[in-house]
């Protein structure tokens, strides 16, 4: 009797079991299958649509606004909810052909029936006005809003990029981007992406069967919100920019003005430019294609790609290794009859010390400098000493990336020693075989940016801090601090005082100076002149300066290709330059030279492309 209750017992116990089993599983298919069934059904009238945030706002030191967004909407499809309509009308309202279309209707199935893909990108307000009335009539169809960039003036287009729609190349290698989506490209737009790009959001919407909005999914509960991007505080001047692209219109070579206190870039100029709208909506790709065709090279950078032989303007800098590796002094001296063995040199007055060489730029100097480093006896070969030379030039940041944010900085170029070991054999050659980089030419490339960065660092008395081009992030967001941190070269302070006494010579100085059409009253400009040999045609016109003297307030480098002696051109525009900053306006006694200036045309104009606004 005892096993039959103990049978019973676990009857039940076995039962209570397979009930539970059942009751469990029918749960979950209650739960998470006929859910997932009822989930489905409704993402066939549900609609999700991305919300793009605003991209950050981008202003210039001044807080005057540079950069701004304008709505544009893209015209999404889902082929598989199209009907009937009457393409004829459609085709007409929206400005395309029946081919058009066909094409982009295929590309939409080929792309997906049943997922939304963009049928047509950036329509403009006021095609999306007249369109959006007519949009019961078209099912399948709607509107995705987004936002295109605007500028409040035509400037600055190699400094800002631009904003382009992410490749298939990004999108494997980035997971947060998506087909559709838009990435800067080039400039602030591409360094600052992350900051500026902000963070999407979705809004879940019911559609009816002609595949209109009938309301917002689960009251909005789902929806998630877009988080504008942050704004970028520029370091540039909007108006020094302006206008030293308007100097360097009709003209082929750039402008880098540097607050040598900050590194901050106060202005970037390259010519030929473009209008950055340009490379803004539908007209975009067009445009791009013709910029690229054009022979001037417009997309060119040449502010920072560009590799140019300094000339002249680097004789400051062997000036300077010449004093801290004490084979020269400030009192030394030199004669010049014209030149220095095969370097020839013009006519001034002879012997000069270091001051003077500066001030009349003898060649017949600094080679015979340049010859005393290299062959100085406390190196066991020129080879080393020639090292030790190029030790220098690396930590004012020669034949190498400065690091500003332009991903396509260029580092110039200083040769290493073995490649002159190549060519006259390993402790055989001498300082004759290499005497043309005493003046700047031979085997020597510099950006314009590198010897905007090395007058900055002279003007700061040997120290210097990365250029960059932006002062802040959103609301007093710090900048990386690679900006931040100073960079000491290894010269001695005081022996920058004769170089510098040497460059305001050269400017403000007597018979002999070399750039006093670069002076200006009531301001004391240290600058050099250089006139690059160029074998291609004309020499570059090239000049350096920063002013004040002391206490310094911007440092700037300008090329002028194909445009002759430094004191020709760039000496003009960079004094001009150095004006507007610092006192805001051209004095009267200087007009005539801004009108000169404005009126050179060294190349014949850019052609028209079309513009969007």
């Amino acid at each position: 009797m005892k096993d039959i209750y103990v049978n019973r017992k676990y009857v039940i116990i076995g039962l209570i079991i397979v009930v539970s089993l059942i009751l469990i599983i029918k749960m979950f298919v209650i739960q998470v299958v006929e859910d997932t069934y009822r989930m489905s059904a409704d993402n066939n009238v549900l609609r999700y649509v991305t919300q793009y945030p605003a991209r950050g706002l981008i202003y210039d030191r001044n807080g005057k606004l540079v950069v701004f967004n304008q709505a544009a909407y893209d015209l999404m499809v889902i082929p598989a909810q199209t009907g009937k309509m009457d393409t004829s009308l459609f085709c007409s309202d929206l400005g395309i052909t029946k081919a058009i279309l066909k094409e982009k209707m295929k590309s939409a199935v080929t792309y997906s029936r049943r997922a939304p893909s963009v049928f047509l990108k950036q329509i403009s307000a006021e095609t999306y006005a007249k369109f959006q009335e007519k949009m019961f009539m078209y099912p399948g169809f709607y509107v995705q809003p987004r936002t295109l960039r605007k500028y409040s003036r035509p400037v600055a287009a190699h400094l800002l990029g631009y904003v382009s729609e992410a490749d298939e190349s990004l999108i494997r290698q980035d997971p947060y981007y998506k087909p559709g989506d838009y990435i800067g490209k080039l400039g602030i737009e591409e360094a600052y992406e992350k900051e500026l790009r902000g963070t999407r959001g979705v809004k879940i919407f019911m559609v009816d069967v002609y595949s209109r909005i009938k309301g917002s999914y689960a009251e909005g509960d789902m929806d998630t919100l877009a988080v504008q991007g942050r704004d970028i505080i520029s370091a540039i001047d909007l108006d020094l920019q302006e206008y030293g692209e308007r100097l360097m219109q009709n003209k082929t070579g750039s402008i880098v003005a540097i607050e040598p206190g900050t590194g901050e870039i106060l202005a970037l100029v390259s010519s030929p430019n473009y209008d950055p709208g340009l490379l803004v909506g539908r007209i975009r790709s067009e445009n791009f294609t013709g910029l690229q065709a054009d022979t001037l090279l417009p997309l060119f950078n040449r502010a920072f790609m560009a590799s140019y032989p300094p000339g002249s303007t680097f004789k400051p800098i062997n000036g300077l290794i010449a004093l801290q590796e004490k084979v020269i002094y400030p009192s030394t001296r030199f004669g010049c009859d014209n030149g220095y063995l095969f370097v020839a040199c013009h006519s001034h007055s002879s012997p000069l010390d270091l001051e003077g060489a500066i001030m009349n730029s003898c060649n017949s100097y600094f080679c015979q400098t340049y010859r005393r480093i290299l062959e100085n006896p406390r190196y066991a070969s020129v080879s080393e000493a020639y090292g030790k030379w190029k030790s220098y030039l690396d930590e004012f940041g020669f034949g190498k990336k400065l690091g500003s944010e332009f991903v396509n900085e260029l580092p110039g170029l200083i040769p290493p020693p073995s490649y002159f070991e190549r060519f006259y054999g390993k402790n055989t050659w001498k300082a004759l075989n290499v005497i043309s980089l005493a003046i700047g030419q031979g085997e020597i490339g510099t950006t314009p940016m590198q010897m905007a960065n090395m007058t900055a660092a002279i003007a700061n008395r040997g120290y210097f801090y990365t250029p960059h081009i932006v002062k802040s992030i959103g609301s007093g967001g710090r900048i990386d601090s690679a900006f931040t941190t100073r960079h000491k070269i290894s010269i001695d302070s005081v022996n920058f005082e004769s170089v510098i006494n040497g460059m305001e010579a050269a400017v403000n100085g007597g018979a002999g100076a070399t750039a006093r059409i670069a002076a200006l009253q009531d301001i004391i400009v240290c600058g050099k002149t250089g006139t690059a040999e160029n074998p291609h045609g004309e020499d570059h016109s090239v000049f350096i300066a920063f002013a004040p003297r002391d206490n310094p307030k911007i440092a700037i480098a300008v090329y002028v290709e194909n445009a002759g002696f430094g004191a020709t051109y760039a000496a003009p525009v960079a004094s001009l330059i150095i004006e507007k900053y610092l006192k805001g306006e051209i004095s009267e006694a200087n007009k005539w030279q801004e009108q000169r200036i404005l009126e050179l045309n060294l190349i014949n104009k850019l052609p028209a492309i079309e513009t969007e606004h």
